[in-house]
């Protein structure tokens, strides 16, 4: 991938995001503010700059890709958007098709749905699809590629393809793969909080050298703009392990099922409009305080 500065975004969704509930008498008032002032799917609606959007869903990582696909034509429809189309791709072969191909250039979004992201990088690595795919995230300031729960996991180039929890910090607990290599440098793992993923997104970090590793919250996600600034979104956390400075590190080279040993982990809580970037790795506590910082910087380099 090219060291350029990519003009697109990402928008990496932790899994069970609040698509929106009818308004209705009955429903709580929190829980459709939660998603029409707090909504990422809102969010990914304006980063899209469009008054009528045309979105592309893929259900790839999903087994139940007709179920999962109504529920967000049923969101995007609360939100006034109707120029949804699905692309229910489960073979290697039908990601090859050139009508894909058409229906990607047309496209003003693009979204991974969530499932098993081993299944979207074997499907599209390797193909004319991904090729035109990171093009766009390359050369289109308002084309956003976004991914919730495994369609956020298989962006980076590193991938965390599953793993246990219960074993979290022995060695091997964290089962590594290739993902579809949108943004490098970074490990991204999903239903983080919730789910108690810390020890292995330790452990994915602590496997690579100088990487950074973003644990995605249940219905939130980060912005990342430029390849290298986060944004958080969302009603939940976002935590940053950052392994750059770490020094003793046993993970490399011991056995499977040996506990781990790492000396200086560097940890971040992020909140909803708490910023991260990557570039300096540094934080701030609102969007507004890092553009004040960006705009009186030289375009940075990717360091990480």
């Amino acid at each position: 991938m090219s060291t350029a500065l990519p003009k697109g975004k990402l928008m990496a969704i932790g899994g069970n995001e609040d698509k929106g509930t009818y308004p209705n008498p009955r429903a709580k008032r929190f829980y459709r503010l939660n998603f029409f002032e707090l909504g990422i799917l809102k969010r990914f609606l304006q980063e899209l700059k469009k008054k009528t959007p045309r979105i592309e869903i893929i259900t790839t990582a999903s087994l139940i890709p007709l179920e999962v696909g109504d529920r967000y034509l049923n969101a995007f429809k609360l939100l006034n958007i109707e120029d949804i189309g699905f692309m229910h791709i489960d073979s290697e072969e039908e990601a090859r098709k050139p009508e894909y191909l058409e229906r990607l250039k047309s496209a003003d979004g693009v979204m991974f749905t969530g499932g098993d992201q081993s299944r979207i990088t074997q499907m599209f690595l390797n193909t004319d699809f991904l090729d035109l795919l990171k093009l766009r995230y390359l050369e289109e300031e308002n084309f956003v590629i976004a991914g919730t729960s495994a369609g956020a996991m298989a962006m980076s180039e590193i991938m965390v393809r599953g793993g246990s929890v219960a074993n979290a910090l022995l060695k091997g607990s964290v089962k590594m793969g290739t993902g579809l290599g949108l943004i490098r440098g970074v490990i991204i793992d999903s239903h983080f909080v919730k789910r108690g993923r810390f020890g292995r997104l330790i452990e994915a970090v602590a496997l690579h050298d100088k990487v950074i590793g973003i644990g995605l919250g249940e219905d939130t996600g980060v912005l990342i703009t430029k390849g290298h600034f986060i944004e958080t979104i969302g009603s939940n956390l976002v935590i940053i392990i950052d392994g750059h400075h770490i020094q003793h590190n046993n993970a490399p080279r011991v056995d499977k099922g040996t506990p781990l040993s790492i000396e200086n982990v560097e940890l971040h809580v992020l909140a909803k409009g708490n910023v991260y970037d990557m570039s300096t790795r540094e934080f701030y506590a609102d969007f507004e305080d890092h553009q004040e910082w960006l705009n009186s910087q030289a375009p940075p380099e990717l360091r990480y």
